[in-house]
């Protein structure tokens, strides 16, 4: 299957799986692909990542900013419960994100069986995708926990 075809496969799946996250990407890299302006692939294989998590973080901060939330509510945080708890879970998910990166460094083909389980996630769980790197994330764990029980 070429590229352009899995690409059109994917435009099509998000927009079934309502996942217009996924449609879009794949629509602007089939339209880079369709013009020959594919001497940016390289660029964004390689900084795609951190230009998405870019915006990912000037989002979570704007609530900072705009005064939506004040800075004593911010520093009492940490000292309850729900706010420890938050702060363990940002150590463990960054941890395994980490540890998506890299099993999806070694293995790029797993890439169509995540985006997949994600839809099927969002249609039929209702959930929300918050990306290929924290499904990659939870696909290294339960790897490496298949492995251990080998």
């Amino acid at each position: 299957m070429t590229g352009e075809l899995i690409l059109v496969f994917l435009i099509v799946i998000g927009i079934i799986g309502r996942a217009s996250i996924l449609a879009t990407a794949a629509s602007v890299l089939l339209i880079l692909k369709l013009t020959n302006l594919q001497r940016y692939f390289p660029m964004l294989e390689r900084r795609g990542l951190e230009i998405g998590l870019l915006f990912l973080m000037i989002a979570v901060l704007v609530p900072l900013i705009n005064g939506k939330i004040q800075s004593k509510e911010l520093w009492g945080t940490f000292l309850t419960i729900s706010g420890i708890c938050a702060l363990l879970g940002g150590i463990f998910a960054t941890y395994l994100n980490g540890q998506g990166l890299t099993m999806l460094k070694m293995e790029p083909q797993l890439m169509l069986g995540l985006v997949i389980g994600s839809i099927i996630g969002i249609v039929f769980l209702k959930g929300i995708p918050v990306g290929p790197l924290m499904a990659a994330a939870i696909a290294a764990m339960l790897m490496k926990l298949y492995q251990w029980l080998r």
